[in-house]
């Protein structure tokens, strides 16, 4: 009897702790940052982006104002389009609302990880990376690097 209770506390914390791996998400005072992840890159990249969302549930705005990783360079960007083309810009920070979700995506705001050197991020590989903000403070984390979807096909992170 004690064998199959401790077999079974043993499977319900496993399951637990899966689920909090799926979940991927981060807390930090009153900021909770969702799915960090990256797409994998071809070798002859120079760059990588990082993608992920930021909901402060808090009731005063806060900012990301730095993202410290192992990379010469890594700043936050937005995407801006002009004349059909577009173009990264890097930004000082992003305000995160009150009750309000900022997502991090392809095609507007974005961590830009420079420098990949001939090191391209591989499908499966873990990115350790450091949030900054303003006033809830230093958030460490990890981007989980994901296949990059098909031509035409959307993120699904609806299982995470």
């Amino acid at each position: 009897m004690k064998m199959t209770r401790t077999t079974l506390i043993a499977a319900l914390a496993t399951f637990a702790l899966g689920g909090t791996a799926i979940a991927h998400s981060f807390k930090v005072g009153d900021l909770e940052v969702g799915h960090p992840m990256a797409f994998e890159t071809p070798i002859t990249a120079k760059t990588g982006g990082g993608f992920l969302t930021v909901t402060n549930n808090g009731d005063s705005a806060d900012r990301l104002i730095e993202v410290r990783a192992d990379f010469p360079k890594v700043e936050i960007h937005t995407t801006e389009m002009s004349d059909g083309v577009a173009r990264m810009m890097h930004v000082e920070a992003i305000e995160i609302a009150p009750g309000e979700t900022v997502t991090l995506q392809p095609g507007g705001y974005h961590i830009m990880f420079m420098g990949l050197n001939g090191d391209p991020f591989e499908v499966g590989e873990k990115i350790p990376a450091t949030l900054v903000f303003e006033k809830a403070g230093t958030l460490d984390l990890e981007f989980n690097v994901e296949e990059r979807p098909a031509s035409g096909e959307k993120m699904d992170h609806s299982g995470h």
